[in-house]
């Protein structure tokens, strides 16, 4: 299993190599976290397809081994729109909150060993009442949701 540091170093590297493509494991965590990266406009888009080429039709028909994502990265004035991903939840100590804490970090006010979060970032949740669904701190608000808070962006 690819963990989330090892997904935000190899995203964060991609995006100063100044690559125009990432390509990733195919997991739920990667759709999950490269989804929300997508909606909320850190990334271009997202295909899925294999080891070689990044064709939809290549990955229906290939094994779990060889499937991967290919995401675009996205660029604005030859500066990387993603300017950071910072790990908050480490492999030795996860960083859980709940609904409190998580109103106080959209709200622009710390909680726990959460900074608050500024203008143009996000954070990215791992909630646990919906089978690891992942979603954007504000989403998981709304929805009324807590969960692991996995890194923030900008």
């Amino acid at each position: 299993m690819v963990l989330p540091h090892d997904f935000c170093a190899h995203l964060q590297n991609a995006f100063r190599a100044r690559h125009q493509q990432v390509v990733v494991h195919h997991t739920r965590q990667n759709l999950g976290i490269l989804s929300i990266l997508l909606r909320t406009g850190f990334i271009s888009s997202i295909n899925r397809g294999t080891i070689t080429s990044s064709s939809p039709d290549d990955f229906n028909t290939a094994s779990d081994v060889q499937r991967r994502i290919w995401a675009d990265l996205k660029y604005r004035e030859d500066r990387p729109v993603l300017n950071a991903i910072k790990l908050i939840s480490k492999p030795s100590k996860s960083i859980n909150v709940d609904l409190t804490d998580l109103r106080l970090i959209c709200s622009g006010r710390r909680a726990k060993q959460v900074k608050a979060l500024r203008m143009g970032e996000i954070a990215i949740i791992r909630t646990q009442n919906r089978e690891n669904e992942w979603l954007e701190a504000r989403e998981a608000l709304e929805l009324g949701l807590d969960g692991e808070i996995i890194c923030r962006v900008s």
